[in-house]
């Protein structure tokens, strides 16, 4: 692989990892327009973990907060409740200390799936990744139908002074299975994460920072299964490639992540669909 390979892949895996078009599914058709064949998916890994460093920057004050809210749970400490109404995730002690749970409880559902999914990822043709995309796209479709329906007819989730218990075990778990189906090529992470967070009926802006927020054990949690290959990175694609493709992934991530966000408080997730569809169809035919 060559440097500018390697940028390249780095700068698809900044834009496609947050943009709900999946990034695993993209990475996978351009190594193989590249002809990169024999790259180990510790490289795909390594390039989220760049991507997870924008996700720590983006979020850091309420990631700082949460840490916050888990430190004095543990230390038994209590702090005075200055809550923020509009913020679900940590707006006072009792919301953190939920989303704290919910991020547990996604996460070991989310690895439970992964456990199996990852025997399976290796094998799978490009004919499954480019059919992920399409599921990616319903599910962008139905989970932006089913959030205007319940928004017109006043039922979204609202954060007031008389909801203030956040995010609960079982819209977690359902989060969990749906991150879980993000691990299949193909099937955009934060597309499913995000649509199980509007299935379970939170509202837009809390769905998406929940999404990237519980990303971050996902991620950790992928590299340490694969940190066995390790070595292979540097002597099977070399040092230069991947630190270029890391740089790249980390700035073009930062910027992806700071254009969905808005995308997602104004509701426009299902345009997507409209990239999705053709190149899943067109992945079905030429692959």
């Amino acid at each position: 692989m060559t440097i500018i390979q390697g940028i390249l892949l780095g700068i698809l895996q900044g834009i496609a990892e947050f943009l709900p078009i999946s990034s695993s599914g993209h990475l996978a058709v351009a190594q193989k327009l590249f002809g990169l064949s024999d790259v180990p998916l510790l490289f795909d890994i390594v390039l989220h973990l760049a991507t997870l460093a924008a996700v720590i920057l983006y979020f850091r004050k309420k990631i700082a907060k949460l840490f916050v809210i888990l430190w004095q749970w543990l230390m038994r400490k209590t702090s005075a409740e200055d809550g923020d109404d509009t913020d679900i995730l940590s707006g006072n002690t009792e919301r953190g200390r939920r989303t704290i749970i919910a991020v547990f409880v996604t996460t070991v559902v989310t690895g439970a799936i992964g456990v199996f999914t990852s025997k399976l990822i290796p094998d799978m043709s490009l004919k499954i990744t480019a059919g992920g995309f399409i599921v990616t796209a319903a599910l962008l479709i139905i989970s932006a139908f089913i959030e205007k329906r319940r928004k017109a007819a006043q039922q979204t989730f609202t954060p007031t002074s008389d909801t203030p218990k956040g995010i609960n075990i079982a819209q977690a778990a359902l989060i969990g299975v749906m991150q879980g189906i993000g691990t299949f090529p193909g099937i955009s992470r934060s597309g499913s994460t995000i649509a199980g967070a509007l299935f379970g009926g939170l509202d837009r802006a809390a769905a998406g920072e929940y999404s990237f927020i519980v990303s971050i054990p996902a991620i950790l949690g992928a590299f340490v299964l694969e940190l066995k290959d390790l070595d292979k990175v540097g002597t099977s694609i070399g040092a230069a490639p991947v630190i270029a493709g890391c740089a790249a992934a980390f700035a073009w991530g930062y910027i992806s992540l700071t254009v969905l966000m808005k995308i997602i408080k104004k509701g426009r997730l299902e345009w997507f669909a409209a990239y999705l569809i053709p190149l899943g169809i067109a992945g079905l035919i030429f692959f």
